[in-house]
């Protein structure tokens, strides 16, 4: 905590009006595609943005300007002609488990942000990958707490080190989006500790965000907004979070959430839509006015948000900055190019020129809008890229956000940046519109490379694995016409995979950005070695995961859903250790046109963060024939308790042909523990543990055991 700002909030809040006090305690949306009024608190030449809070500039306080999100400064309907950086997928950065790289993003969407007076990036999303068939699993980073926590924290440091809030959210258990508003997530609360909220307390503790956004749904029969275990028992009581608890939007449908935790109400027009009044700020007042609301509350609220303006430096701002659009390009390029995932290649990548019969490679591109440019997820994390999307198409949907269910298309078209790189190939495009059409094209080709699609986005849930519009069907055609078939899947989620047999190499290249196209096809053509890691388990089909029927889906817009998360903690690669099943492909999981090998693994038990931990030492050598990336996982296997898989560490090297680095992991000391709600603390069984170093979650190729005294820590 930062002493001098607390204090500083504490003078400052004791100068305030009660009628000040009041108008820092909610945010207004400001004009977009549904709202076509201006709200009278929004003054004239303020920018339009996702929320607006005035702020009291005799006092030094400034207004709040938030905008969304992490995939860039959206800004789609709120200010016309303004564009920004698109980013790929925070499920992309997930894949490239690179934190570096996830502060470096971070930098770029703070810098943005500042460059058009926007104070507050509602950004990042921290929950957890439990549902292949979430929506918004590609605005969150994995199905891991501890590479969510670590990539998350960068993320945050490099947003804030800007002078720019960072807004962590969804918090907590926002995992499903069908009818979000009336969900009930139900889980084990020490289950509950040890994987979401863990995610959250990494995030949190290792870069101090300035505010926390509560998701829409219940948790264990109460709105998030206004679950008192979880805001005060947890996040401001165990954690010592000093900063401001802010609602979703649309996601405050009583004043009293002021008395469970909740400090702002944002997007007030939203709740007006969704609960038929304004059901913060007029009751709020009344409350206060008759005693129900005590003052102490109101002036601790007011504080949490000034103490996270001048811890920030909001109010400090000096200048614009400069905004470099070709650097912040490379980094959507290198987001790109290390979390696009190799999930199979059977000799036919990188393509080979010439072809075997010696004449011009004759390649196939077919379907996924490749001649045009590559797809976003849909929804309020949307970006629109200088120079605008090469296309759009309304797709439409129930609820509130059914208008913003759109496929967008990045100008990165993979077409044209392969017929880049390879000028002496002959490459022809066909739409994928037919199966038989498509076969056509393939059958006279050498090699067929078809791009799978899939719209995904927030407010609605999948209904299955499957690729949309017979994508699946053509894909089946091209294999059976072309032997060298590639295929490249722009997603947000795992596919089922039918003709997986039928083709030779597979690419995730998730939603990879305004430069996304470039960096498909230098992976295609081995410019670029492939490097990136499943940051989410690939199941066979949904009878393999804890819910093979989702709770609710189908249903009409606002109809109450309860989903029993029964996994608890054993979330993704977890639950496929516990019930032995064997997935398509596993958490960790990537191919490189490389070879990587560990040795020399030591384990230790060390003092970590104050605590008895464990210190990881291991060699990694490149053993192929060029330079590549690795990530080296390690994992516990088993404990004095019995089996049991989590992610200890990872770290991500890149070596060239034939060199050796030694990479030292420590573990934190709560991923070999337990947590106890009884007592309230973490406790680590005292006895032995099996580590192993592998590629993946499933592929290990070394392990050694530690022992460990019995701990109890932490709150």
């Amino acid at each position: 905590m930062n002493s001098e700002a607390m204090e500083r909030a504490r003078e400052v809040e004791a100068q305030l009006t009660d009628e000040e006090r009041f108008s820092l305690l909610i945010s207004v949306m400001g004009t977009n595609a549904t709202l076509t009024e201006k709200d009278p608190r929004i003054p004239d030449g303020v920018p339009m943005s996702a929320g607006y809070t005035p702020g009291i500039p005799r006092l030094g306080i400034p207004a709040l300007l938030m905008s969304d999100a992490s995939l860039g400064v959206t800004n789609p309907g709120y200010r016309e002609g303004d564009t920004a950086t698109a980013l790929p997928a925070s499920i992309a950065l997930g894949a490239t488990f690179n934190p570096e790289l996830a502060r470096m993003s971070g930098q770029m969407v703070g810098r943005e942000a500042r460059s058009k007076g926007l104070n507050v990036q509602l950004a990042g999303g921290l929950n957890l990958h439990r549902d292949p068939r979430n929506g918004r699993n590609f605005e969150y980073l994995s199905e891991d707490p501890w590479l969510t926590g670590v990539l998350g924290a960068e993320s945050v440091r490099g947003i804030q080190g800007e002078q720019v809030i960072s807004t962590v959210k969804h918090f907590s258990l926002n995992c499903n989006e069908t009818n979000r508003h009336w969900l009930d997530a139900v889980i084990d609360p020490a289950a509950h500790r040890e994987s979401d909220l863990l995610a959250f307390e990494i995030a949190i503790e290792r870069a101090q965000p300035g505010s926390v956004m509560t998701g829409y749904n219940k948790v264990n029969g109460t709105y998030a907004g206004g679950n008192k275990t979880l805001l005060q028992g947890i996040l401001k009581g165990a954690w010592g979070f000093p900063g401001w608890v802010m609602s979703d939007w649309g996601a405050t449908p009583s004043w009293d959430f002021a008395l469970q935790g909740q400090d702002q109400e944002s997007g007030v027009q939203i709740d007006v839509m969704m609960w038929g009044k304004e059901p913060f700020t007029a009751p709020l007042r009344e409350a206060y006015a008759a005693g129900e609301f005590p003052k102490e509350r109101l002036s601790e609220m007011v504080q949490r948000i000034l103490y996270a303006i001048f811890d920030v430096g909001i109010d400090c701002w000096e200048g614009t900055p400069d905004i470099d659009l070709t650097a912040h390009a490379d980094i959507a390029l290198e987001t790109a190019r290390q979390g696009i995932v190799l999930l199979k290649n059977e000799g036919v990548l990188p393509l080979a020129v010439p072809s075997a019969g010696g004449g011009p490679l004759k390649i196939a591109v077919i379907g996924g809008h490749a001649q045009l440019g590559v797809p976003i997820g849909a929804g309020s994390s949307a970006v629109v890229p200088p120079g605008g999307y090469a296309e759009s198409h309304t797709i439409g949907g129930p609820g509130i956000m059914g208008s913003m269910r759109n496929l967008y298309l990045l100008p990165s078209s993979p077409l044209a940046e392969l017929q880049k790189l390879l000028p002496d190939a002959a490459i022809e495009y066909d739409p994928g519109m037919s199966p038989a059409e498509a076969a056509l094209l393939a059958r006279r080709s050498d090699v067929a490379i078809v791009f799978g699609v899939r719209v995904e986005g927030e407010g609605y849930d999948n209904a299955d694995l499957s690729l949309p519009w017979g994508q699946d069907a053509v894909i089946e055609a091209v294999a059976d016409a072309n032997p060298n078939t590639v295929v490249v899947l722009e997603t947000g989620n795992p596919v089922a995979m039918p003709w997986l047999a039928k083709v030779r190499a597979v690419l995730a290249a998730w939603y990879p950005g305004q430069c996304g196209g470039q960096a498909i096809a230098e992976i295609l053509t081995g410019v670029t070695n492939p490097s990136g890691k499943l940051p989410l388990t690939f199941p066979n089909g949904l009878d393999q995961t804890p819910r093979p029927e989702l709770p609710g889906l189908g249903t009409p817009w606002g109809t109450p859903t309860t989903v029993n998360y029964n996994e608890g903690s054993d979330v993704g690669y977890r639950w496929f250790a516990k019930t032995g099943q064997q997935p398509l492909f596993r958490f960790g999981h990537g191919l490189s046109y490389t070879r990587f090998e560990y040795a020399d693994l030591t384990v230790s038990d060390v003092a970590v963060q104050g605590r008895d931990g464990v210190r990881a030492e291991l060699t990694v050598t490149n053993t192929g024939p060029r330079r590549g990336a690795d990530v080296p996982q390690l994992y516990v296997l088993e404990g004095p308790a019995g089996p049991g898989m989590r992610l200890l560490g990872f770290e991500r090297v890149d070596l060239g042909p034939g060199e050796s680095r030694t990479v030292s992991l420590e573990v934190d000391p709560r991923l070999l523990a337990s947590y106890d709600t009884d007592r309230g603390q973490w406790h680590t069984a005292g006895g032995s543990y099996r580590l192993v170093l592998g590629h993946s979650a499933g592929d290990f190729t070394l392990e050694a055991d530690v022992s460990l005294t019995e701990a109890w820590f932490g709150r």
